[in-house]
């Protein structure tokens, strides 16, 4: 079974970085356990999140959630530079209040099925003058720079999720997505925990399976059955996570076998079930 890679690695509440730099190589698809946010400066980048690909303009915002699979093309002729937020779950579990949620955007974008914010009005922006002032904390040397960037970074949060609460906001709807595959990713996503096979989309979406599984690959970078595999680990390991046995989380997130539920998520996730009940 094909698997997707984890990349980059949070061991904060929090990262930030301004990166500028030619793209040499052309990223695989992968996914991070973190909440991640760009704010696209310049270059020309095209990203690829879960069967949409959006083109991006300048101070474009990026949300990519926890275990979304996506990567980047980027023109190697031209610099790249860009913000970019890893944020952990628990920090915005921590922000989570019956008043407010910092984590709201990321279910919006979930919502809009759109993982881009273009700012309409750049002049006229909030949240574009606190990404601009974000910006230029990297060059700070003043006093407390460091403690600086974090009260600017959690400004930009709290000003992101007010424009995306009164659609302040443009949720991007790309054109450049196969509508077949994304009701397919969806499909999945409704009916995880039940049986899916190939023959059973290729009759629920009236397509041949084996153009729809080269298509799949194409689109995602992934086959249907590693793809199904890998959302179904996810769920396990969330289930293990909030307290289930591993037994239960195998049957309960669509595996029919145990023995091949454990394989599976040991080469997925380079650690057994039971490890990660005992930590």
């Amino acid at each position: 079974m094909s698997n997707y890679n984890k990349r980059g690695y949070l061991n904060s509440d929090f990262r930030l970085f301004h990166l500028t730099d030619i793209v040499q190589k052309e990223f695989e698809f992968h996914y991070h356990e973190f909440h991640k946010i760009t704010i696209f400066i310049k270059g020309n980048v095209q990203y690829y999140i879960e069967g949409k690909t959006y083109p991006l303009k300048p101070y474009d915002i990026v949300l990519v959630n926890r275990n979304d699979i996506h990567r980047i093309l980027a023109d190697p002729a031209v610099p790249y530079e860009r913000i970019i937020m890893y944020i952990s779950p628990s920090f915005i579990h921590a922000y989570h209040t019956d008043d407010y949620d910092l984590g709201y955007c990321f279910q919006k974008a979930k919502e809009e099925h759109s993982n881009v914010l273009r700012i309409p009005s750049l002049e006229k922006s909030t949240l574009f003058k606190i990404a601009g002032r974000l910006e230029h904390s990297f060059s700070d040397t003043e006093y407390a720079n460091d403690l600086y960037r974090q009260v600017l970074f959690l400004e930009f949060m709290i000003h992101l999720n007010r424009a995306a609460v009164k659609n302040r906001i443009e949720f991007l709807n790309t054109e450049l997505c196969n509508e077949k595959i994304l009701d397919i990713l969806h499909y999945i996503h409704a009916h995880l925990t039940e049986p899916l096979n190939i023959d059973l989309l290729s009759q629920t979406f009236y397509i041949s399976k084996y153009y729809m599984m080269r298509l799949f690959k194409a689109e995602t970078g992934y086959t249907i059955g590693a793809y199904i595999n890998y959302r179904r680990l996810l769920l396990a390991r969330d289930l293990i996570y909030e307290g289930s046995s591993v037994t239960q989380a195998c049957f309960s997130c669509g595996f029919r076998d145990y023995s091949a539920f454990l394989r599976a998520y040991k080469a997925q996730f380079h650690e057994t079930p039971r490890s990660l009940r005992k930590s």
